[in-house]
């Protein structure tokens, strides 16, 4: 290998010991066809297992493997950041670590790059999936699409191809809360999607739970959107509205005769439900607040512990 890298390869790792030597040898194997000019980038993300020694072994065994390990479990994203500020090839390669991103696949995206695309996506042919995420991923992409008023693909996850333009004007933007199939849009550039096929999980379970996927969800639309906002501004208008209708109309109703006072069910039911309005939007209003505490702190979105190669 020379100085110069053509083709970066980075996977975030979490509790995937048992998957990186296999994950190794087919990145090598795959990419070693294309360029002898690459680099593998593992991210180890500060798990509870063994990885980051195999990691290590891999390694000194490989010296275009360079490993990185987060100092505490930042995120899949973040770690996928610390990968993308760490290389250096004129294409990166970002995909997981779980094997159903294949490496053989990664020409596809190679190949369409180099017809004048700066960002080309992964497009996932028949998920290797459960039901409930991929229900879960489908309603996620359809609310993110509504409140950010973009496109999201739920076929699109992390296996993609970046030139290096694209990968530095990605660095420029100082969002401490990262989701990159949002920032590969706020960037721009020339973008496509190739189909590739997508293989069942080659060990374990994905460390992903619910509660992860639910908390990545409202980061996201909070970052990148302020259209809650402008939905609880309609809907107080719409409040009002209704109540000034509903004024009108027992005026009208006492005017005709034909008011009478029934009990206080209505009322109570009527400020329960106001009470319960003001206090979802003062909610709403402070998780902005809290994001933007957040950003002004300029905290580092993740700090590296050790790096080998």
């Amino acid at each position: 290998m020379n100085s110069t890298i053509e083709i970066s390869i980075i996977s975030p790792v979490y509790k995937a010991e048992n998957l990186i030597d296999k994950l190794v040898e087919r990145i090598i194997e795959s990419v070693s066809k294309l360029t002898d000019n690459f680099e593998v980038i593992l991210v180890e993300d500060n798990g509870p297992d063994n990885s980051w020694k195999k990691i290590k072994e891999n390694c000194t065994k490989y010296p275009f493997v360079k490993g990185i390990k987060l100092s505490k479990n930042c995120g899949q994203q973040h770690a996928l950041q610390a990968g993308l500020d760490a290389s250096k090839g004129k294409y990166v390669i970002t995909m997981d670590c779980d094997l159903q991103d294949q490496p053989e696949e990664i020409y596809k995206l190679l190949n369409k790059a180099k017809e004048g695309y700066e960002i080309v996506a992964a497009s996932r042919e028949n998920r290797k999936d459960d039901f409930v995420k991929k229900i879960a991923s489908k309603w996620f992409y359809a609310v993110l699409s509504y409140l950010t008023e973009t496109n999201q693909d739920n076929t699109v996850a992390n296996f993609v191809c970046y030139n290096r333009k694209a990968v530095e004007a990605m660095k420029l933007i100082g969002d401490s809360n990262r989701y990159y199939p949002m920032l590969q849009q706020l960037v721009g550039f020339n973008y496509a999607k190739v189909s590739i096929q997508h293989a069942e999980r080659e060990d374990g379970k994905s460390s992903y739970s619910m509660k992860k996927r639910l908390k990545l969800a409202i980061n996201t639309i909070l970052t990148f959107s302020d259209k809650p906002l402008r939905l609880t501004v309609k809907m107080g208008v719409l409040l009002s509205f209704l109540s000034v209708i509903a004024a009108i109309t027992l005026v009208i109703m006492y005017l005709l005769g034909d008011y009478r006072t029934d009990g206080w069910a209505s009322l109570a039911l009527l400020l329960s439900f106001f009470s319960g309005a003001i206090i979802s939007v003062l909610g709403m209003v402070g998780l902005y607040v809290g994001k933007i505490f957040e950003s002004v702190k300029n905290r580092p979105t993740y700090i590296v512990n050790e790096i080998i190669n």
